[in-house]
C-alpha cells in the first residue's frame, strides 16, 4: 500500500478516536477549565485541527480556504512564528465556539486533509505523521484534563461505565540487575519519533538494579501511615515547600470516605482504594520522597530505557518518573520553522517521564519516547518505579 493511502487510514482513525472519546460530553463539561494546565475537551478537539490545517491545508494546498480565520488566535497553543494567541488560562472562558461549532471544524478540516493526503510529497507525508501522533498525545491529555475537570465536581460524575478491574495481588517487589559500562539510548531511527527522542548515542551506566514493577497504592499507603509526608528529612528542599503550600497529603485523587476508608477518584468515578494497583497522579517530588524512604532512588532515563529495551516487566501501566533532567541529547537541533518549536523550547525544569499509561496510545509505549512534566505537576497518571545502586 502506498505510504500516503496507509497515512490516510490512519488519519481517518485518529481523528474519528478523538471524537468518540468527546462522545457523551455536554458542551458545559467540553468547556470548562478546572486549572491552568488542563485544557478544555473543546479546545483539544480545535487545536489538532488547527495544526493539520495551518501546517498543511494554508500552507501547502491551493485553493483552500481556512474554516474561521479567528481561530488561529483561539487554537494556537504555544507557537510564537504563528503570531498572537489566546492566553492558556483562559481557555475555558471560550464558551464560544460551541462544541457542535468545533465538531463542524473538524469536518471541513477532515474532508480537506482526506482529498489532499494522496496528493503530499514525503516531506509533507512526514509532517501529516507527526500531526497524528500530536493528536495523540492530546487525546491522552484530553483524558486526564476531563478526569481532573470532574474531580472537582462535588458530584464525583463518572466519565466513563467501564468500571476498573481488580488487581491481581502483587508480589514483593524484586530487583533486576541493569546493564552496565557503555549503552546507546535514544531512536533508532525506525519508524516515527519525536525529535526529542534523539540523536541515538552512546552513555555509561554504572552497577545498578531497577525494581521488576511500579510502587503500588498499598505500598503507598505504608509510606503515608509512615509519617512520609509529615518529615522534611525524605523531601527535597522545593518538594518540601511544595507540600506545606499546598497542604499535600496523598495523591491527588485519593481522598477518605465517611468510615475513614481511603477512595481514589478515576475515570469510573470514586471507587475504593486497590492497594495492588500502582501508585498514580504523584508528583516528581512525591515520588523522590518515596524512594528517599525506601532507601533507594528514581530510575536515570538512561538505566530505564536501556532495561525497557531488554524487556522490563510491568511497564505501561502508569508513567514513571526518572530523576533526570528534560535536556536535549547531544547533537539535537530543532526543526527549522514553527514546528521545530514542538520540543526543544521545553528543554527547561523539567523531568523526565518513561513507559505509558492506560490513556497512551499503544503506539507512543516505546523505550525511547520522552515524556516530560514539572516536578510539581501530578494530574497525568504518573508513578514511580525504584532503582538502587549496587
Amino acid at each position: 500500500m502506498p505510504r500516503s493511502s496507509s497515512l490516510l487510514d490512519a488519519f481517518r482513525k485518529v481523528r474519528r478516536y478523538s471524537v468518540q472519546l468527546a462522545e457523551g460530553l455536554s458542551d458545559a463539561d467540553a468547556t470548562a477549565q478546572s486549572m491552568d494546565d488542563a485544557s478544555p475537551t473543546k479546545w483539544h478537539l480545535a487545536h489538532t485541527s488547527w495544526f493539520f490545517e495551518t501546517f498543511l491545508l494554508r500552507d501547502h494546498v491551493a485553493g483552500y480556504s481556512v474554516f474561521n480565520d479567528r481561530y488561529a488566535y483561539l487554537f494556537n497553543s504555544y507557537y510564537e512564528a504563528e503570531g498572537a494567541r489566546h492566553a492558556r488560562p483562559e481557555r475555558g472562558l471560550l464558551t464560544r465556539p460551541s462544541l457542535a461549532d468545533v465538531l463542524a471544524y473538524r469536518t471541513h478540516v477532515d474532508t480537506a486533509m482526506a482529498e489532499a493526503i494522496t496528493g503530499f510529497s514525503e516531506p509533507l507525508l512526514d509532517l501529516v505523521e507527526l500531526g497524528l501522533h500530536h493528536e495523540q498525545q492530546h487525546q491522552e491529555l484530553l483524558l486526564t484534563d476531563i478526569l481532573h475537570l470532574f474531580s472537582r465536581n462535588p458530584l464525583r460524575p463518572a466519565y466513563s461505565d467501564a468500571l476498573p478491574e481488580k488487581t491481581p495481588a502483587v508480589a514483593p517487589l524484586q530487583w533486576i540487575d541493569g546493564a552496565t559500562g557503555i549503552q546507546t539510548i535514544g531512536h533508532d531511527g525506525q519508524k516515527f519519533a519525536f525529535d526529542c527522542e534523539g540523536p541515538r548515542h552512546d552513555t555509561m551506566l554504572h552497577p545498578h538494579a531497577l525494581a521488576d514493577r511500579p510502587v503500588s497504592n498499598g505500598e503507598w499507603l505504608e509510606f503515608i501511615e509512615g509519617g512520609g509526608y509529615r518529615e522534611p528529612g525524605y523531601w527535597l528542599s522545593d518538594g518540601w515547600a511544595w507540600v506545606q503550600s499546598q497542604a499535600i497529603t496523598a495523591p491527588l485523587y485519593w481522598t477518605r470516605s465517611a468510615d475513614r476508608e481511603w477512595m481514589e477518584f478515576g475515570l469510573a468515578g470514586n471507587h475504593g482504594l486497590d492497594l495492588s494497583a500502582p501508585v498514580k497522579h504523584i508528583s516528581l517530588y512525591e515520588a523522590d520522597a518515596y524512594a528517599t524512604w525506601a532507601g533507594a532512588r528514581l530510575p536515570t532515563e538512561a538505566e530505564w530505557e536501556v532495561a525497557a529495551g531488554h524487556g522490563l516487566p510491568n511497564s505501561g501501566k502508569v508513567w514513571e518518573w526518572t530523576g533526570s533532567a528534560y535536556r536535549p541529547y547531544p547533537g539535537f537541533k530543532p526543526a527549522a520553522g514553527a514546528v521545530g518549536e514542538y520540543n526543544g523550547k521545553f528543554m527547561s525544569g523539567q523531568f523526565v517521564l518513561k513507559g505509558g499509561s492506560i490513556a497512551t496510545s499503544p503506539e507512543h509505549m516505546r523505550p525511547s519516547y520522552r515524556n516530560f512534566f514539572y516536578p510539581q505537576q501530578r494530574w497525568q497518571f504518573t508513578g514511580l518505579r525504584l532503582a538502587k545502586d549496587l
